[in-house]
């Protein structure tokens, strides 16, 4: 799904749209965003429902680790798109970064570089990664980056493009807010009633390591 969407804005001939690295940037930023998303709701479940036996700090470990690892590569991707703007010569693409940079939304693609690049360095360090309240706090700076990113990518491009009679700044309404926070609310309520009737962990995987469960390999013939 990320690959087709990515494919989409590749192709659009509007600046900040159109670069080949998309694609490969998008999936990462799935991956990046999708992390630190479950551990945003496996850190509090772990805590409330007991399950220090299930999800260990081993699990969160590595984790933390796929966090940074990907984050790096989503930091690569930031990189790579202001270089290319510069070394294309396209006037377009070059005023598309200074206007980042420096434009409107600049507090905002500022805050989106403290979020997604700067924040997550701090899992180098063990001693964040074993610290769960460490990476609730990275996690949540992860989610506000990756939302920034969208914003950046949608309206920012489209504030700012060819025509300059048709250069605006958008602000959201309160409709537009309402919109918001009503999808956080209708996805808290479905994850509430997934964990209410359904099992958090798979019982497949979690069987065999309790101690009854005599797991064996079958010997060779």
């Amino acid at each position: 799904m990320h690959t087709i969407v990515s494919f989409d804005f590749a192709v659009g001939i509007v600046p900040g749209w159109h670069t080949t690295i998309f694609p490969p940037y998008f999936v990462a930023g799935a991956i990046y965003a999708g992390f630190a998303m479950v551990l945003t709701l496996a850190i509090p479940l772990r805590r409330i429902y007991g399950l220090q036996d299930f999800i260990t700090m081993q699990h969160l470990n590595y984790m933390g680790r796929i966090l940074l690892a990907t984050g790096l590569v989503v930091a690569y991707g930031y990189t790579m798109e202001a270089f290319m703007a510069w070394y294309s010569g396209n006037i377009y693409e070059q005023f598309m970064m200074i206007n980042r940079f420096t434009g409107p939304y600049r507090y905002m693609y500022w805050s989106l570089l403290a979020c997604n690049v700067v924040a997550p360095q701090a899992l180098w360090f063990q001693r964040v990664r074993s610290s769960t309240i460490a990476l609730m706090v990275i996690c949540m700076f992860v989610n506000v980056g990756m939302w920034l990113e969208r914003y950046i990518i949608i309206v920012v491009s489209l504030s700012a493009d060819f025509l300059p009679s048709s250069w605006a700044l958008f602000t959201g309404t309160r409709w537009d807010w309402s919109m918001y926070v009503g999808t956080i609310g209708l996805f808290l309520t479905l994850f509430f009633l997934f964990i209410r009737f359904l099992p958090m962990i798979s019982i497949f995987e979690m069987r065999t390591m309790l101690p009854e469960a005599k797991v064996e390999e079958e010997s060779a013939a």
